[in-house]
């Protein structure tokens, strides 16, 4: 197939790119590493332990949780691409893809809530998986849970490379080795709680700079304010027809390939929710009473990115295309153009300059560093938890997991570099591996939700439901595609509705397969036995210097973590049996680690994230969006109100992510304040 062609017009210099990269990859890295420092001098937190390495020591508040999930959940989709849908199908994608957000996070509330309830000590998914069905359904899970995030990390590297490679004429091999480098390094030595802070930063700058997008590109003299926009969009209606639309306008939200598009995207980002074992640690190394909270703020906030941003974006990138400020004019802006991602630096070169697209280098450099940091933290728990420690050294040390999961950082790193060029001259596209991923990962879904929700599903049915909803997913995608175009390639594999139809074998056959195979030969579980999972030991060496920072320790921290040995077997993770066989009196021995009074929090937690959760789907599936999906094109005072809404909402959202985490951590931050003053104050003393 060859290599894809990314090439654009040229708006910065290779020297400025390189620049941009390598110099943004050494500040982040030295700010993280020192965070880290403080970290450990003054809060007590040595990310050289393996429960602070992998879940933060389970004492994350609300904000920062709120801000991670926001910066890890923010990918170069829900800026560049919201951008590059809104040109191609109109004011409904952005719409669509604000909907296709949320939800999914709004659900890991749910499940990540109920994880503490069932699973106090979990440290991974997989572990979860192995510890109720043992070693096949583990591996099963494990190959899902790894390309779930290696498509999805390559998928991001790949864009943001595209798009380097593509506005500064860089090599795209040197950009796709720069942006992990200084990933690797922040990753490896802070761990998860160093991803917390880093997504925290990557937020807010990013944030910073889609509203400066958004308003400055919006009050452009070409744009003239939401009126301006309102009528250059109108005024070319007829030369910007799309098909499918209602009157092929681009101001209707009745969209036959934006709302088809919008439901593939929602099983994709389903997937990489639920399959990506990030978010799930992210949960697990919450306080008790901050992860339904603060993951439905994140929901909440992330709606308005890709709403507000893509819609202004993607519309004046039409009005401004066949004018002279455009860098294509007075050629064409081609298909391949748009679909690499070129709509957002072209408006923005149209409009504010060379400086304007330095500064979205920037913003796409928060994006791709954001989701890789998370990756990484999550391929190298899998390597060092699921894989080292289960299947290759159970006895290992926790000073020896946390080398093997720095090795595993790096390793994910040079894989997922070299992963991602080879997609690159497979000719594969953002598109094709949005529509391929679900399919591909969709069908662990429903059998990894029915694990923590429903006792009777069996190891059987664990095992062979998302192998034959794969299995099933993949025989529509490519028959639909066969029946449909007539032939099966790169090309014909792209169209939607057979990646839509696809999609959806994959996501909810496995709940067929799964209820089937278990009432073969029904078991119940015993949800007393996730208590058998316990925290990482640690060495004896070690034991006395963790008596007073310990994860377990509620009067030292301060929180509701669990403490250990509070009834909880003796034997640690590593001696996880591989199918359920603790006899009855071993069960009636075990005692949940929370008291009565936590657990009576939780359960009120666990209602109030379904309720969240379904007020979310009503309200974004059908409430909202669904009484417009009608022949009617907006009118010049609902577009101006709508659009006002989208860009109040990424306010909103600085509020929620941004302000809120320095409120939340206030006292951590003087703790931290007070420390290095103090120790500023001893060395000048001297």
């Amino acid at each position: 197939m060859g290599e894809i062609s990314s090439s654009g017009v040229t708006l910065i210099s290779q020297g400025t790119g390189y620049g941009m990269l390598i110099g943004l990859g050494i500040l982040f890295c030295g700010v993280i590493l020192l965070a880290v420092r403080v970290q450990k001098l003054y809060l007590n937190e040595d990310s050289g332990q393996s429960e602070m390495f992998m879940v933060a020591n389970r004492t994350v508040g609300t904000g920062l949780t709120a801000s991670a999930v926001f910066s890890s959940w923010m990918w170069i989709n829900e800026t560049v691409f919201a951008a590059v849908n809104c040109y191609r199908f109109g004011l409904a994608a952005p719409m669509w893809y604000g909907s296709g957000l949320c939800f999914q996070i709004a659900l890991m509330a749910v499940l990540g809530v109920l994880a503490k309830i069932r699973v106090p000590y979990a440290h991974t998914s997989m572990e979860i998986i192995r510890m109720r069905y043992g070693r096949v359904a583990h591996v099963v899970f494990l190959v899902l849970n790894l390309f779930c995030n290696i498509f999805g990390c390559a998928s991001m590297i790949l864009a943001g490379s595209q798009l380097i490679h593509g506005i500064s004429g860089m090599h795209f091999v040197a950009a796709t080795i720069l942006i992990p480098i200084g990933v690797v390094l922040y990753t490896a030595v802070g761990g998860l709680k160093a991803t917390f802070i880093t997504d925290y930063l990557h937020t807010a700058v990013a944030l910073i700079l889609i509203i400066y997008f958004t308003l400055v590109i919006l009050t452009h003299d070409s744009i003239g304010g939401l009126h301006g926009l309102y009528d250059k969009v109108a005024a070319i209606a007829e030369d910007n027809y799309i098909e499918g639309n209602f009157q092929g306008s681009l101001l209707t939200m009745k969209s036959h390939d934006a709302i088809i598009w919008g439901l593939i995207l929602k099983l994709g980002n389903l997937a990489l929710v639920v399959m990506d074992t990030a978010f799930w640690q992210k949960s697990f190394a919450t306080e008790v009473k901050a992860t339904v909270p603060g993951y439905n703020l994140a929901a909440i906030a992330i709606f308005g990115v890709p709403w507000g941003l893509g819609t202004v974006i993607g519309l004046a990138a039409r009005v401004l295309h066949d004018t002279p400020s455009f860098p294509t004019y007075p050629g064409e802006f081609t298909q391949q153009e748009v679909l690499s991602g070129f709509v957002m630096p072209y408006a923005i070169q149209a409009t504010v300059g060379e400086k304007g697209v330095v500064a979205f280098l920037v913003m796409v450099f928060m994006a791709l560093t954001s989701t890789v940091s998370s990756s990484m933290i999550a391929v190298s728990s899998i390597i060092s938890f699921d894989l080292y420690k289960t299947y290759i050294n159970p006895h290992a040390s926790d000073k020896r997991l946390i080398r093997v999961s720095h090795l595993a950082v790096v390793f994910h790193a040079v894989f997922i570099t070299v992963f991602s060029i080879i997609l690159n001259y497979g000719g594969a596209n953002m598109t094709w591996i949005g529509y391929f991923r679900p399919i591909l990962t969709g069908s662990g879904i429903v059998p990894l939700i029915l694990t923590l929700t429903w006792s009777g599903q069996t190891r059987l049915a664990a095992i062979w439901s998302p192998i034959l909803g794969f299995v099933t997913g993949l025989t529509i995608w490519l028959a639909t595609t066969k029946s449909m175009y007539g032939t099966i390639n790169l090309q014909t594999t792209m169209e939607e509705a057979p990646a839509l139809y696809g999609s959806l074998g994959s996501t909810f056959t496995p709940a067929l397969y799964s209820v089937l195979i278990s009432f073969y030969k029904p078991y119940t579980f015993d949800w007393r036995q996730f208590l058998r999972i316990e925290l990482v030991e640690t060495s004896l060496s070690d034991s006395t210097d963790e008596k007073a920072t310990s994860p377990g320790d509620n009067t030292a921290n301060g929180t509701d973590t669990p403490q250990k040995g509070a009834g909880v077997s003796s034997s640690s993770s590593s001696s996880i049996a591989d199918a359920p066989t603790t006899s009855e009196s071993d069960l009636n021995n075990l005692q949940h680690p929370f008291d009565d009074a936590t657990l009576r929090q939780l359960h009120r937690w666990y209602r109030i994230a379904w309720v969240m959760w379904i007020v979310l789907v009503l309200l974004t599936f059908i409430a909202w969006p669904m009484p417009l999906y009608r022949d009617y094109i907006f009118d010049r005072p609902f577009f101006t109100g709508w659009t006002t809404v989208a860009i109040m909402w990424q306010f909103i959202a600085v509020v929620l992510v941004v302000l809120y985490p320095l409120y939340d951590g206030r006292y951590e931050i003087w703790k931290g304040a007070v420390g290095i003053q103090r120790s500023l104050g001893r060395v000048f003393r001297k």
